[in-house]
């Protein structure tokens, strides 16, 4: 691709000729992030408060619980602070009449002002006793959910409206439900697409009153009949789940009819990455991925209290690339969907500061703001019932991810509306343009006319849309343009991912490298394979250069193993030249000693949402 070709191309993503009924605005956000109204926040170091977050978010500088200044380099366009719903606006309250005498509540605050690492383990086994429907009793007590979440939510609901500007910056209302039985993670972000005149007539549901999704889809539904109002679940961290996040349906343990829709239902998104690890896919799974295994060192031991980290089956129902693939197994057997979803990337921080960018990562929770030492923090679990010493490093945390939302406007509702369209996409903390086209009627030379995005809108569907099969069972074409984040590193090349059911009803997968740079150079072997492009990074700074890579990467792809009987989807995955990550960054920045093994490379990456290729 020429320059005059992609500098048309970037600016028809700007304009879209003006076509107001085409999301045309790329907006970039948070869906889950943590202030000083969740408990594990407020005790694993503390966190700023929500006016904090939004300030913060929107690009002022705020004080971190450090002391430290802290400020984005690029403000966000839109924020859901997505706190837990258990004990939500206690723990920053415990001074209260109702709390402050509490032995249990004593005890916590005791141990866990011991040390950091005291109070780490002290809320791990909180969470989890908590995501049980357990704990201490008094966090559970109508009396104070009454009085103290109520308060809290009161003022979170209206600091949102306050914040809230439409074409500026928006402030979405949401919580986390944040069930985990037995240690299995089963995590929803709920979004509101309404103010907080609507939002604050129902408290946020907590997994106390009911720990299954069922129950929470119940809620909402309630919710909607109550208000009029609009909500939407996001499952965040199916890494962690045990394999339950992704349920599969088999003859001998099918799904209910009623699961089924309401899972296709509510839960239009579903978070592919975030700072607790990435869960497109798993090198078990997918071990013909040469990419699969990013984000996954330390991951793979769940949530540090699971039984069953060994079972052949766990992995199916953790990543969304599975989920994908067992969809379209279970609509041939159904004829409903629950994984047909789109995907977007989030931080779940707990410092109340939403940052994903690898040299300007702030930790996941305020014990490990930015210093010498918190890439060897370890968290553990002390060995018991013949299971291994399960342990977690801190340098294998993440920096996060965004979100990615093609809009029409930068408002609630138009953000809502797009994550419903599965029109989203999510990045590990990069700000990559993608946009992916799926249609039949795509002229070869599309990408080289000025109104090229009318035209892909006009002849297909965007990412997240469903295509129905061609009269004469052509093969669908994919329009792929992918820009490099403007401040950010060159790229190494797009790939498309297919999913498929075969002839037998098996689920089959096959990743095609459709784009990449210096392709007269690399050239691609009898597999479909290409040559690494190569790395820049400087060690002893934390340094890269774009010596190598594309700035931008477009083409129009037809698949060359199409079978009209068959229902697919396809997805595309960008991934850039080789960056340092935050590790790197802070070994320069502190002298910091890493633990042997640390990752201080990685080639950060998009998620497109898929479009689906329904057969006759």
């Amino acid at each position: 691709m020429n320059s005059k070709t992609a500098v048309l191309i970037l600016s028809s993503l700007i304009s879209c000729s003006a076509m107001a009924e085409y999301a045309n605005t790329l907006l970039w956000g948070d869906t889950h992030l943590h202030t000083d109204n969740s408990g594990d926040a407020v005790v694993f170091g503390g966190a700023v408060d929500v006016e904090g977050a939004y300030r913060f978010a929107r690009g002022e500088i705020v004080t971190a619980k450090n002391g430290q200044p802290a400020q984005l380099k690029r403000p966000l366009d839109f924020l859901v602070i997505a706190d837990h719903a258990e004990a939500y606006g206690m723990f920053n309250n415990l001074e209260h009449p109702l709390l402050k005498d509490d032995q249990d509540i004593l005890a916590i605050r005791a141990k866990s002002s011991e040390s950091p690492r005291a109070a780490m383990r002290v809320m791990s086994q909180l969470i989890a006793q908590m995501g049980a429907g357990s704990g201490p009793a008094i966090l559970r007590s109508p009396e104070v959910v009454k009085t103290l979440t109520a308060d809290a939510w009161q003022k979170s609901t209206e600091l949102a409206d306050k914040f809230n500007q439409p074409g500026v910056f928006s402030a979405l209302i949401g919580f986390e439900w944040s069930s985990h039985p037995a240690g299995d993670n089963l995590h929803r972000v709920v979004v509101y697409k309404d103010d907080a005149l609507k939002a604050s007539q129902m408290l946020p549901f907590s997994s106390y009153l009911g720990n299954q999704p069922e129950d929470l889809w119940r809620w909402m539904t309630r919710y909607q009949q109550k208000t009029g109002g609009q909500l939407l679940a996001i499952p965040h961290n199916s890494n962690l789940s045990g394999g339950f996040m992704f349920p599969l349906n088999t003859i001998d343990s099918p799904l209910s009819q009623n699961y089924l829709e309401q899972r296709k239902r509510w839960e239009p998104v579903v978070e592919i990455t975030q700072i607790k690890g990435d869960s497109e896919s798993h090198p078990v799974l997918s071990n013909t991925d040469e990419f699969a295994n990013f984000g996954k060192t330390g991951w793979d031991i769940g949530n540090l209290t699971l039984e069953n980290n060994e079972q052949a089956n766990m992995r199916a129902g953790e990543y969304i690339r599975e989920a994908l693939k067992q969809g379209l197994v279970i609509e041939e057997q159904t004829t409903l969907n629950p994984y047909q979803f789109g995907v977007i990337g989030s931080t779940d921080s707990h410092t109340g500061l939403s940052t994903s960018e690898e040299d300007n990562f702030w930790g996941k929770h305020g014990a490990v703001l930015p210093g010498s030492e918190r890439a060897k923090l370890t968290t553990k679990r002390s060995p018991t019932n013949d299971q291994p010493d399960l342990k977690r490093i801190g340098w294998q945390y993440q920096a996060g991810g965004f979100a990615a939302v093609w809009a029409r406007e930068n408002s609630r509702e138009a953000i809502f509306e797009a994550m419903q369209k599965r029109e989203v996409y999510g990045t590990t903390g990069t700000r990559i343009k993608l946009r992916v086209f799926g249609g039949y009627d795509y002229q070869d030379n599309i990408l080289q006319q000025a109104n090229w995005l009318d035209l892909a809108y006009q002849k297909g569907v965007p990412m997240g849309g469903e295509l129905t099969a061609h009269a004469q069972g052509v093969a669908p074409k994919l329009l792929i343009f992918a820009g490099k984040d403007p401040e950010g590193a060159n790229l190494d090349r797009v790939q498309v991912i297919k999913g498929w059911v075969d002839s037998n009803g098996d689920t089959q997968e096959r990743i095609y490298n459709v784009a990449w740079s210096d392709a007269e150079r690399r050239l691609v072997d009898s597999e479909g394979n290409i040559p690494a492009v190569g790395n820049t990074v400087d060690m002893a700074h934390a340094t890269y250069t774009n010596a190598i890579g594309a700035e931008s990467l477009s083409v129009l792809w037809q698949d060359p193993n199409f079978d009209a009987a068959q229902n697919a989807f396809y997805y595309v995955r960008v991934l850039e030249i080789p960056t340092p990550r935050w590790p790197l960054y802070d070994r320069v920045r502190f002298a910091a000693e890493l633990p042997e093994g640390a990752e201080l490379i990685q080639q950060e990456r998009a998620y497109s949402s898929a479009i689906w290729y329904r057969s006759p």
